[in-house]
């Protein structure tokens, strides 16, 4: 009897991690991947001016888009790139070992404009980073290649909005020292003020679904 106990419960908790592994979502090209990439005082200091859906943090994301055969993620990394899904999956993880990701998905209606914005998003591999953070200087961030690539495909108009942007403290009218240094060492002015994107603005967009990898 303690036999046939155990292994009905083996059978069962078996049965459930399969429906689990079958439950977690696939990518699809034009999905957005936001990542909480743990990347020291840089991501700090970005993450404490900027909100994520939910309460969660993010300072990075990329397009998901079909390069070279393969599904692949083109993100402003270094430079613009695309690299492998697993790559950017397991760039950062929790430590239970999963990955700090989420998949933004556009609703229904939109899912034409996602998969053009992936498709767009190709033609900028291999542009330079943006270091400054400023808009129209082709140079990308992160955020401003996905604004960028879903504007592009909606004939020049911009689908997600851009914010102005702060580097102060806050609830503070002082400049992080972060950003002091940061922006001493480029040898230009903090663009207090602009407008630009970010990561967290866009996770927060009524016309996207963020889903859960694990």
């Amino acid at each position: 009897m303690r036999y046939l106990i155990f292994i009905l419960l083996v059978a069962t908790v078996g049965c459930k991690e399969r429906g689990a592994e079958q439950t977690t979502p696939e990518m699809q090209v034009g999905d957005i991947l936001f990542q909480d990439l743990d990347c020291g005082a840089a991501c700090d200091a970005i993450e404490s001016v900027t909100e994520g859906v939910d309460g969660k943090d993010f300072s990075h994301c990329g397009i998901v888009a079909q390069v070279n055969g393969e599904l692949q993620v083109v993100e402003a990394y270094g430079s613009v790139q695309a690299v492998p899904i697993d790559t950017f999956l397991n760039r950062v993880k929790t430590k239970n070992g999963q990955p700090k990701v989420v998949i933004g998905r556009l609703q229904t209606q939109y899912q034409q404009l996602a998969k053009e914005s992936a498709e767009v998003s190709k033609g900028f591999i291999g542009l330079p980073y943006d270091e400054e953070f400023k808009l129209g200087d082709n140079k990308y961030y992160c955020s401003e290649l996905v604004y960028e690539c879903f504007k592009a495909a909606n004939d020049s108009t911009a689908f997600f909005p851009l914010n102005v942007m702060t580097f102060k403290e806050p609830d503070s009218d002082d400049y992080m020292p972060y950003w002091i240094e940061y922006y001493n060492k480029l040898g230009v002015p903090i663009p207090e003020g602009d407008s630009g994107i970010n990561p967290g603005a866009i996770s927060r967009n009524k016309y996207l679904e963020v889903i859960s990898l694990y």
